[in-house]
């Protein structure tokens, strides 16, 4: 496996991302760019093969705080949903969690890798050469991009399922975490994805690490 000789043997690079900006993009260009892992959707189903769990639930729970509160409390200052919680969505949410965190770490202990989302950024807060990014872009571009791709026919969809996986991730990272979802404050680096081209912006993080982690 090709590594850059001026990065050290272990890093991690985390990748926070608004729908539709492309931060999982840029996220695959600096894992084949540098010769390292990518991690994306595949992390869960490994956390479930290895908690016992069904993938289907990890799918249809996937970066999203506990229902029970979701709709009421918009983070818990980084702390896990408590015993008290009665709903059972909550304790399986708790515990999709935990299963995806473990195999974070086990993945980060490894190589040198990427991971996008799964507030991987929170999880490896006390790692050695962590650089955690966060990816945003302007609405019209985030619902270009999703419309180009697919996901959805017209502008006014795909601005209403950006809205609504933007709420869904930032709730789930805001939960669990002890940090904002999107803000400055909570990331090593924010990109705008709108200003320059892919390869320039993987250009540019790559810089960064180089003179980061030398």
């Amino acid at each position: 496996m090709f590594t850059d000789p001026q990065l050290p043997e272990r890093y991690v690079i985390t990748i926070g991302r608004s729908f539709g900006s492309g931060g999982r993009a840029l996220g695959h260009a600096l894992a084949e760019r540098l010769g390292i892992d990518f991690y994306d959707k595949e992390l869960l189903h490994r956390a479930a093969e290895k908690a016992g769990l069904n993938p289907e639930y990890f799918e249809r729970n996937d970066e999203r705080a506990p229902r029970f509160i979701s709709g009421l409390i918009p983070f818990a200052m980084g702390y896990y949903p408590m015993s008290w919680f009665t709903d059972p969505s909550s304790i399986s949410s708790d515990s999709i969690y935990k299963a995806q965190s473990d195999l974070i770490h086990e993945l980060a202990a490894e190589r040198p890798c990427v991971i996008v989302g799964r507030s991987a950024d929170y999880v490896l807060r006390d790692l050695p050469n962590l650089v955690s990014i966060f990816v945003h872009a302007p609405m019209e571009e985030c619902v270009r991009r999703i419309v180009g791709r697919g996901d959805c026919r017209d502008a006014d969809a795909a601005r209403t399922m950006a809205e609504r996986t933007n709420r869904l991730r930032a709730n789930y990272y805001n939960f669990y975490t002890d940090k904002q979802w999107g803000h400055a404050t909570s990331y090593d680096l924010t990109l705008d994805s709108s200003l320059l081209p892919m390869s320039d912006l993987v250009d540019m993080v790559i810089e960064y690490l180089r003179r980061r982690l030398k």
